[in-house]
């Protein structure tokens, strides 16, 4: 084989060279598989030149070649290993190019964008709505409140009315003419309506004054209804009770108690409760009631009987 390679040499210098190339093409490629950044074997017999820096002219001449000679390199170095890399050409990947948009994204992000539009609008409605559901619902309580409060009035309004037009017992003392000093306590009727008395009780008590008294009337014998029945128009009155200058010495227990009575260390009280009810009213309506207390003066030309007593003996209802 190397005889024929030497008479093609000596032959045809030009086939020679391309079988040379064959041969050593497996070796440059194995080189390159190793170094992916060294520069591709040049021809055999090709000048080799650095790559030119960027933004350099390219108007200057072109390098000589130059042969190298075998001992250049271990001149240099010393015959020792050398730091100093080969120069080599660095091919620098350009940048790809953009994708094109495809048309199903578009379409999706012009979908998106048009519903968080929707969304947005959607929320600005429902917040105003809820605004004006707020309004309105306050307008409501409002009005509610005004007419609870017409209600409230008009009821009040109606009971008042009402209780203008009931009946109303009060009881007063008046004394009796002539020497005698008599006294009647008397019930009257001031109200609009008819009444009808229902009960009657009345108490006789010695105390030294007002303080000494029960703090509530209380009464040794149960309300009674009256002998007769008692029926009083607007304006009418009735005699409850009467008491004199005579009764004082039954009322006294002692003679102790009589002469202290002279003497104003103790005094006599009188008190009692009228019930009575509307005749206008419903027969399950509650009846009324009037408390009344009265105070008998003793002095020892003339007596006198006046309303006194604590606002629990005079109660209204």
């Amino acid at each position: 084989m190397l005889c024929y390679i030497d008479a093609m040499i000596w032959k045809n210098p030009g086939v020679a060279a391309a079988f040379l190339l064959v041969a050593l093409a497996p070796a440059a490629s194995v080189a390159q598989a190793r170094n992916p950044t060294a520069p591709p074997p040049a021809a055999p017999g090709a000048a080799t030149h650095p790559a030119p820096a960027p933004g350099a002219s390219t108007a200057q001449p072109a390098a000589q070649p130059f042969a190298a000679s075998p001992d250049a390199s271990t001149s240099s170095c010393q015959g020792g290993a050398c730091d100093a890399q080969q120069p080599h050409i660095t091919i620098a990947t350009p940048a790809p190019a953009p994708a094109p948009w495809p048309l199903q994204e578009r379409i999706s992000w012009v979908a998106s964008l048009l519903l968080a539009l929707i969304a947005y609008v959607g929320i600005l409605l429902a917040v105003s709505l809820l605004r004006k559901i707020e309004r309105q619902t306050r307008l409501n309580e409002a009005v509610a409140q005004a007419a609870a409060d017409s209600a409230k009035a008009a009821l009040m309004y109606a009971e008042a009315q009402a209780q203008a037009q009931r009946p109303w017992i009060v009881v007063s003392a008046e004394a009796e003419p002539g020497p005698t000093d008599r006294f009647t306590i008397v019930a009257t009727n001031r109200g609009r309506s008819p009444t009808r008395i229902v009960t009657l009780v009345d108490e006789i008590a010695i105390a030294e004054d007002e303080s000494h008294l029960p703090p509530a009337p209380t009464f040794k014998n149960e309300p009674r209804p009256p002998r007769v029945p008692i029926i009083l128009l607007p304006g009418e009155s009735t005699e409850l009770k009467s008491f004199s200058r005579v009764d004082v010495k039954a009322v006294c227990e002692s003679v102790e108690d009589l002469r202290r009575l002279d003497a104003w260390e103790l005094k006599i009280y009188l008190y009692g409760a009228v019930t009575y009810v509307d005749l206008r009213a419903p027969a399950e309506k509650q009846p009324y009631e009037t408390g009344w207390c009265c105070w008998y003066i003793h002095g020892r030309q003339k007596s006198g009987l006046v309303i006194a007593g604590s606002p629990e003996y005079n109660q209204h209802t």
